[in-house]
């Protein structure tokens, strides 16, 4: 189960790959819902986002962590489960590769908070995209 997400959305959101526009990097943000975004950080680890909106407005959801062991993190997630910018970055989501399923799993609390490593999006910094699942 998804347990921590962060939502990076448009051109106001500094924080979004796709603020500044279309590049080879991002491009798949700008295609409508239901792709994997999956880039790389620091040169090592990987991140999956699911593309969230419609064509031509960038956007994603970070899936941050799973209630799964050693997949706590984005970079930690991708890596336990072998998700790679190569393999699967531009992934139909509705695939039989990579997909994300409802469960029915209705959890007690979701905390919304600000997102982890944005200060330097001064104007967007605060808003609360952040959604933990708390027990």
């Amino acid at each position: 189960m998804i347990t921590e997400t962060e939502a990076y959305a448009g051109f106001d959101d500094l924080a979004c790959h796709g603020s500044r526009g279309m590049t080879k990097r991002n491009e798949v943000m700008f295609r409508q819902g239901g792709y994997a975004y999956v880039y790389l950080i620091y040169g090592i680890y990987h991140c999956l986002n699911l593309v969230t909106e419609k064509k031509n407005f960038p956007s994603a959801v970070l899936i941050r962590a799973l209630d799964f062991p050693k997949a706590d993190g984005p970079g930690k997630l991708c890596r336990e489960f072998t998700i790679t910018k190569d393999t699967h970055n531009g992934l139909d989501l509705t695939g039989d590769i990579l997909w994300v399923e409802d469960r029915g799993i209705k959890p007690k609390k979701i905390q919304a908070t600000k997102r982890i490593g944005i200060d330097y999006a001064k104007h967007c910094a605060n808003w609360p995209w952040r959604f933990v699942i708390k027990s």
